[in-house]
C-alpha cells in the first residue's frame, strides 16, 4: 500500500468507536481537535506536530488508530510503514502476539493489588541474570523516572549532591533548564560533551568532594571511544562516586544487557526502558547491591511501578531474547535500512546535503539544512513511510521485505523531489 485508505478484508462491521468511524479527511482534523484539549497537541513531546514534521502546520497525519508489526493505520485510514517504532519503545513489533498474550493474561488476573505480585520478583531475578551490573532491581514507569531515581540513590549513597552528566535524560527538574524549573534544581549538575575525556576529567575535578554521580548516555549517534566509559568508571572509583549508565535506548537493542554488555564496562547503576517491555510502560533501575541499598533509606515509590501488565510484557520480551538473538536480527535489518538510505542518497546525488549516521540498530539521516529535512519527511509520508526527524529510526524484526521495499521506493523518490525544489 502507498498511503491509501485501508479497507476491511472481512464482512464484519467495525466497532462503533470514534477512530473506526474516521475517514481519510479526518487526518487533517485530528490536530485541531488535539490542540483544543491538549497543550502542544500531544502528551509526548516528540509526537508534537512541530517535532514530527518540523512545523506547527503538520505535513502529514498526527494520530493513529491501530498498529501491527511495523505498520500503523492513521486516524484517517492511511497505512504508513513506521521506522520510528514508537521512538524505539517497540523493538519486536507493534502488537507482537507473544507480548499481547502475556499482557492480556496479566490483565485478566488483576494487574495491581495491595500486595506486590510475584511477577515483580521473577522479572527482577531474570534481569539480574541478564544485565552485567544488576544485583538488585527497582521498577518504575518511564526512563526519565528511572534516571531521576538513579541520581537520588547516588546522592543518598554518597551523601553528596554534585552530578556530572552527558546525554538526554528526560524532562524532570534535575536535568533540564526548561521554563518552570527552579535554577537551584540544576545548580549541582555539570554537563560535559560526549566522548570528551578531558572535559569529563575537568568536570569531576571541579566537583571535587561534592561529586555524587557521573551519569552518561553511553551511545549518542555513535559508539564512544573505549576510554570514555572506562575512564568514567575509574574516576568514580577514585572519587567514591556512582557511575550511572542510561541504557534506556541501548538495552535489549545493542545487546540484551545494553552497552555495558557490549563494551565490558560495568556501571554501578543502569536504567533500562523502551524495548524492555515492547511498548508497555516500564523502566528498570538496576545496579550493585551496595549502591541499590540506598533505595531503602530514600523514598522512591510509584503506585503502579509493579503493575503486572508491563511486567508480563517484559517477561515475554526476555523469553524472545532467550530463544533467539534478537539484537543480531535488529542489527542485520538496520544495516539493510542504512544501505537503502545510502543508495537513495547516492542515486539522488545529494551526498553533500544528506548523510546516513548512527549505528545499525539506531540510525538517522543527517541533513545540512532543516528545511530540506522537513520537506523530505513530508514527501516520505505522502509515499506511505514514516521516518524520524533527527534521531533515531529503530529497526525491528517486524520490518519485513515489503517494508524494506517500500523504503527503497519512497526514499529515492522523496530525496529526488526535494533536491529539485
Amino acid at each position: 500500500m502507498t498511503g491509501e485508505p485501508v479497507t476491511e478484508s472481512t464482512g464484519a462491521a467495525p466497532p462503533a468507536t470514534p477512530h473506526a468511524a474516521a475517514t481519510v479527511a479526518d487526518d487533517a482534523s485530528w490536530i485541531a481537535r488535539a490542540a483544543a484539549v491538549i497543550p502542544g497537541a500531544a502528551s509526548t513531546g516528540s509526537k508534537r506536530p512541530a517535532v514530527l514534521y518540523g512545523t506547527d502546520e503538520p505535513a502529514g497525519p498526527t494520530h493513529f488508530a491501530s498498529a501491527s508489526g511495523c505498520r500503523v493505520v492513521t486516524a484517517g485510514g492511511r497505512e504508513l510503514v513506521d521506522f520510528t517504532m514508537a521512538l524505539g519503545s517497540v523493538a519486536l513489533g507493534y502488537a507482537d502476539p507473544d507480548v499481547v498474550r502475556a499482557a492480556t493474561r496479566a490483565l485478566a488476573d488483576g494487574n495491581v493489588a495491595g500486595l506486590s505480585h510475584v511477577r515483580e520478583v521473577e522479572l527482577a531475578e531474570r534481569l539480574c541474570a541478564v544485565v552485567p551490573c544488576a544485583e538488585q532491581v527497582r521498577f518504575l514507569k518511564s526512563g526519565a523516572e528511572g534516571v531521576a531515581a538513579a541520581v537520588r540513590i547516588a546522592r543518598a549513597t554518597t551523601g553528596r549532591d554534585g552530578v556530572v552528566a552527558c546525554g538526554y535524560f528526560g524532562w524532570l527538574d534535575w536535568c533540564t533548564d526548561a521554563p518552570g524549573v527552579p535554577a537551584g534544581a540544576r545548580a549541582d549538575v555539570r554537563e560535559v560533551p560526549f566522548d570528551d575525556v578531558g572535559a569529563l576529567e575537568a568536570a569531576v575535578a571541579a566537583a571535587g568532594s561534592r561529586l555524587a554521580a557521573v551519569v552518561l548516555e553511553p551511545v549518542q549517534e555513535r559508539l564512544p571511544s573505549p576510554e570514555w566509559t572506562r575512564r568514567a568508571r575509574e574516576l568514580c572509583e577514585r572519587a567514591g562516586a556512582v557511575l550511572v549508565f542510561d541504557e534506556v535506548k541501548t538495552g535489549f537493542r545493542l545487546r540484551p544487557g545494553g552497552y555495558q554488555e557490549l563494551a565490558g564496562v560495568r556501571p554501578h547503576l543502569a536504567v533500562f526502558g523502551k524495548a524492555l517491555a515492547n511498548g508497555l510502560p516500564l523502566a528498570a533501575l538496576v545496579g550493585e547491591r551496595a549502591v541499590m541499598d540506598a533505595a531503602r533509606r530514600s523514598w522512591i515509590s510509584s503506585t503502579l511501578a509493579g503493575e503486572t501488565v508491563a511486567l508480563a510484557a517484559a517477561g515475554a520480551v526476555l523469553d524472545r531474547h532467550a530463544r533467539e538473538d534478537v539484537c543480531a536480527v535488529i542489527a542485520r535489518i538496520g544495516e539493510r535500512q542504512r544501505a537503502i538510505a545510502q543508495a537513495a542518497i547516492d542515486g539522488a546525488a545529494v551526498g553533500d546535503r544528506v548523510a546516513v549516521a548512527g549505528l545499525a540498530p539506531m540510525w538517522l539521516l543527517r541533513y545540512a539544512d532543516a528545511d530540506r529535512e522537513r520537506r523530505t519527511v513530508a514527501a516520505l509520508v505522502r509515499r506511505g513511510v514514516l521516518l524520524k526527524r533527527g534521531a533515531y529510526n529503530f529497526p525491528s524484526p517486524a520490518h519485513d521485505e515489503a517494508a524494506l521495499a517500500r523504503l527503497a521506493d519512497a526514499l529515492p523518490a522523496s530525496l529526488a523531489e526535494t533536491a529539485a525544489s
